[in-house]
């Protein structure tokens, strides 16, 4: 049995996720934004070792919400699930921490959740095939000074979340830490097109944080059905550094030494 935290696990893809590992025997914690979506989180998982409440729009709660995971004691993998995504929107969201909104939501909290927490096992950060349309300008991180693009502002943070699984593996080199691009799934997000469920999309993540097949002890990987992977430049070690290091400036905390 693992003892596993999934964000964002009300619905969707998080929610099929804590389900199959509650099925699977383990000990899950879910996490919802508000206490409303705790209330569903609790009807639709009834397994769950525990639910916590965070919004990762705010700096201070997502510590907040670091300091209430701490009384589950260590996790043996973190699912960072969490996510927001605004296509179309034809304006730039700032939130109360005066952060791009989906940057903060998408890349900090990850990165804020993961430096708090103490070091898992497994690190699994949910990425995108829209990671392919990002860029890693590291000067303009939350579209301040490029024109505004919601499209192209998502796909760049999913492709920060690839960089910070590498970034994390090179630095905790005993911590499997990976991403992986669920596929376009029948979600809030991906819309009823989709030609993935959920419950299939989730196996991904699932296998990722448990699995025992040499597939997925792996670690610095990248998981998709897609051709595309990222080149040697959105990986080049001094930019995962540097990435590493514009989070710790803009929440005030630095990735802690490894351990072991």
């Amino acid at each position: 049995m693992r003892n596993v935290l999934v964000t964002g696990s009300v619905d969707g893809i998080g929610r099929h996720t804590a389900a199959q590992l509650i099925d699977g025997g383990h000990r899950v914690v879910v996490h919802a934004r508000n206490e409303d979506r705790a209330a569903d989180a609790k009807a639709a998982l009834p397994g769950a070792a525990g639910i916590v409440v965070g919004d990762l729009r705010s700096l201070a709660e997502t510590t907040a919400l670091a300091g209430s995971l701490r009384a589950y004691g260590r996790f043996d993998a973190i699912v960072h699930n969490a996510g927001i995504a605004r296509l179309d929107s034809s304006e730039r969201e700032v939130t109360g921490d005066g952060l791009e909104s989906m940057f903060q939501v998408n890349v900090l909290a990850p990165y804020l959740l993961t430096a708090l927490l103490p070091q898992p096992e497994r690190l699994v950060f949910v990425s995108s095939a829209m990671a392919a349309e990002g860029a890693a300008d590291l000067t303009d991180l939350q579209y301040e000074r490029r024109p505004w693009n919601g499209y192209a502002a998502y796909s760049t943070t999913k492709l920060l979340d690839l960089m910070l699984a590498v970034a994390i593996a090179r630095r905790w080199p005993s911590t499997l830490s990976n991403a992986l691009d669920p596929g376009w799934v029948r979600t809030g997000m991906g819309g009823d097109a989709a030609p993935t469920s959920p419950r299939d999309a989730a196996r991904g993540q699932v296998r990722l944080a448990v699995g025992t097949d040499a597939g997925a002890l792996v670690t610095g990987r990248y998981f998709s059905d897609r051709d595309w992977r990222p080149d040697g430049t959105a990986l080049d070690p001094a930019l995962l550094d540097a990435l590493l290091a514009r989070c710790a400036d803009l929440t005030g905390v630095q990735l802690p030494a490894p351990q072991g």
